[in-house]
């Protein structure tokens, strides 16, 4: 393998210096000329970012260490099936156009807890504000960081906290100059990200084209199909070993769409990206950042199917192994240290800038969250809008100092990065969708019934992820819905979970609502069918993302 030479370097450098200085140029532009109220230029660049900026930074905020590390393990593992999350996340980005992000607009949305107020009173959008501070730090943040520093320790050989510490500082410093900052930013972390990840993909598919003989990404294509073709099914069998994780047709008709209506819809990381923008400009940016999605399998899936033919042949040696077992997340990394010397540096600036992209975007949500749902509802009412860009500024410090203190203890990498942020995401996210779902459409949802939501949501996942050890779930195996882990023990797997979860929840909100009544303390949503339309140029970009979607699970099935 090759060690990372003074030209990834050079190459590395001129990423760092044209990030930082481009960064830096957006800042001082916006001082000069800063657009609406202080605090909402910091958190949301209101009215500034374009649609590609947006596009952009939805891609750069969500395209991270899960994907380049556990997506690919999971490319290794499983397969092409994993594909699922993003090409159902283009999907889901379009009815997240169509439908959510009018209301929002049209409601001057800015925060998620702010809807939840609006909607159903201070005690659930209380409670959700401290409940998504907490998943994002333990979970999103700390995931992020530690993944990334990994895959970075392992191809420049620095120590793990110190890869750590570097993303942690670069982040926060893209972090503290606002929303603005990182959407334009993230114009060229994406651009990096998706340069890189090809050529990591071209030299892939060119490594497993010489294990017969050949060379040429479109060779090695067609040989990793004769090599792994079992990998490229994109719905699996139940006797698939694989299936606890994909549960066949539920990826597409059932608990998959919980998780990328949640991811899209619900989130505030994500959401904020075009809550301040004009209808027609945030709709431009999902649909740019659907299309975007559909390149992500060739870009972090396909390297880990390669690795997974290139072991098996045994060119990759012991590699892949941590303490003689088998790590999956183990195969970008020994892909990029496998690349020549340059191109090294060019998927290493890839790598780095779906990190740092990823933290930028997680901690500004982070502080948005914190500075306007919780330290100016809830202590300090008066407070001028420079003091909230300071508060949000010292927060975005301490919630990354904080992932960074508690990341290496959390046994991230032991369950399969991508995986573990799946699941324990999954705990939550079928009661905020039926929250926000039924508290869009359904005016007689009540805020007890949100409550419920809220916390039965969690305790109904919390229970069905434990009753195996409980009672046997045998009997609903013959519906797809139990499977045996290999032990003896009939599991749920999490997708079905939180479909089951879900379908409790919209049913105890709907039997709540109707037994008790509106409190008066909430307002309705302003929706007419009217803000549904859309212009023809988003509907037939709609229209060829669906097409392109048919095809490729028509052809891969």
């Amino acid at each position: 393998m090759n060690t990372f030479t003074s030209l990834d370097s050079f190459v590395f450098l001129v990423y760092f210096v044209v990030v930082a200085a481009y960064g830096l140029w957006i800042y001082t532009k916006r001082k000069k000329s800063t657009s609406g109220t202080a605090s909402h230029d910091y958190f949301l660049a209101e009215g500034s970012l374009t649609w590609w900026a947006i596009g952009a930074s939805l891609i750069a905020s969500n395209i991270s260490a899960e994907q380049f590390i556990g997506m690919s393990g999971s490319g290794f593992k499983i397969g092409m099936a994993i594909a699922v999350y993003e090409l159902m996340a283009a999907a889901t980005l379009i009815i997240v156009a169509v439908f959510f992000m009018p209301v929002y607009l049209k409601n001057r949305i800015y925060t998620m807890p702010q809807f939840l107020e609006q909607r159903y009173g201070k005690a659930v959008a209380t409670t959700m504000a401290l409940f998504w501070l907490g998943l994002y730090v333990v979970v999103n943040l700390t995931s992020i960081l530690y993944l990334g520093a990994l895959a970075i320790s392992s191809v420049a050989g620095l120590n793990v906290f110190a890869c750590m510490a570097f993303l942690a500082v670069f982040a926060a410093v893209i972090t503290l100059g606002g929303m603005k900052v990182i959407g334009y930013t993230d114009v060229i972390q994406v651009l990096c990200l998706v340069v890189g990840g090809l050529v990591t993909t071209w030299i892939a598919l060119d490594l497993v084209a010489a294990l017969s003989g050949g060379q040429g990404a479109i060779v090695g294509a067609s040989e990793l199909f004769k090599r792994a073709g079992s990998h490229f099914d994109m719905v699996l069998d139940r006797d698939n070993p694989n299936y606890m994780d994909l549960p066949g047709l539920s990826t597409l008709i059932g608990g998959m769409w919980i998780v990328n209506l949640n991811y899209w819809g619900c989130n505030q990381y994500i959401t904020q990206r075009a809550l301040g923008a004009d209808l027609s400009t945030a709709r431009k940016g999902l649909l740019f950042a659907a299309f975007l999605k559909l390149l992500m399998p060739v870009i972090v899936v396909l390297p880990g199917i390669a690795a997974f033919a290139l072991d098996k042949s045994g060119a990759l040696g012991n590699s892949m192994r941590v303490g003689g077992e088998l790590n999956p997340d183990r195969a970008y990394p020994t892909l990029l240290a496998m690349l020549p010397s340059g191109l090294k540096g060019v998927a290493f600036a890839a790598l780095t800038a779906a990190v740092v992209a990823s933290l930028a975007g997680k901690a500004n949500s982070i502080a948005t969250i914190f500075t306007l749902d919780i330290y100016k509802q809830h202590f300090n009412r008066e407070a001028s809008e420079q003091r909230m860009v300071w508060v949000g500024r010292i927060c975005v410090v301490a919630a990354i100092a904080l992932a960074v203190l508690i990341a290496p203890f959390l046994g991230i990498d032991k369950k399969g990065g991508f995986q573990y942020i799946q699941e324990y995401t999954g705990f939550v996210s079928p009661g905020i969708l039926a929250m926000f779902l039924l508290g869009f459409f359904w005016k007689e949802t009540t805020a007890p019934a949100a409550m419920f939501a809220t916390v039965g949501g969690l305790v109904f996942s919390i229970i069905l992820k434990f009753l195996p050890g409980m009672m046997d779930l045998s009997f609903l195996a013959p519906i797809g819905f139990a499977v045996d882990n290999g032990a003896g023990v009939y599991e749920i797997p999490f997708v079905d979970r939180m479909f089951i979860v879900f379908c409790v929840v919209v049913a105890g909100m709907v039997l709540i609502s109707k037994l008790g009544r509106q409190d008066g303390s909430a307002k309705r949503m302003i929706i007419d069918r009217t803000l549904f339309r859309v212009e023809p140029s988003f509907a037939l970009g709609s229209g060829i993302i669906c097409v392109l979607l048919a095809i490729i699970y028509g052809t891969l099935w």
